[in-house]
């Protein structure tokens, strides 16, 4: 029955993708590597068509490989190991990190291994921390900026969400620090 829930959140997950066509590949599917420069507000007030930083790894935690394309259900798309999920749920408070705020999470794309979260909530990739108010668990990301206004939602790795224990089909919200 519990993989037939799964099956059932993947499947729905990729008929939605899937519906996006060229323009979710153009915007999100491509990740920052492939994202254009945008113009940034400098304080003089002119613009500056800089590059998107580049998303890195964690240096504790090795890169988990992607899935494999047969993959149908959480399991087989979460392709971090028991370690790397150990590590990551380690996530105890850090001196000096700071609450970038709240925002409303959905299940990022399944085939893009790791921790990490997509938000609007920072204009730089940092390291950083996701918790789960709604238990108290809490998983070390790296943060990735994406466009948008502070108040938009951002998108969570599979990872981070089972490592969480949040809803994967849900919207939680999550609180967000920086280090």
């Amino acid at each position: 029955m519990k993989n037939v829930h799964y099956s059932g959140i993947v499947v729905l997950t990729a008929v939605l993708l899937s519906g996006c066509g060229e323009t979710f590949s153009a915007n999100f599917g491509t990740g920052l590597r492939g994202a254009k420069p945008a113009a940034v507000d400098t304080a003089a007030g002119q613009s500056d068509t800089g590059t998107r930083p580049v998303e890195r790894p964690a240096p504790s935690q090795s890169v988990a490989p992607k899935p494999a394309e047969s993959a149908q259900t959480a399991e087989q798309f979460d392709t971090t190991t028991s370690a790397q999920r150990a590590e990551a749920e380690e996530a105890a408070p850090i001196s000096g990190e700071r609450k970038l705020g709240a925002t409303i999470g959905s299940l990022g794309n399944p085939a893009e291994p790791g921790f990490w979260l997509k938000t609007p909530l920072v204009s730089t990739a940092a390291k950083g921390r996701v918790e789960y108010p709604s238990n108290g668990k809490s998983v070390s990301v790296d943060l990735i900026p994406i466009d948008g206004p502070k108040t938009a939602g951002s998108r969570v790795s599979l990872a981070a969400l089972r490592v969480l224990e949040a809803p994967l089909a849900g919207l939680p919200e999550l609180i967000v620090y920086a280090e």
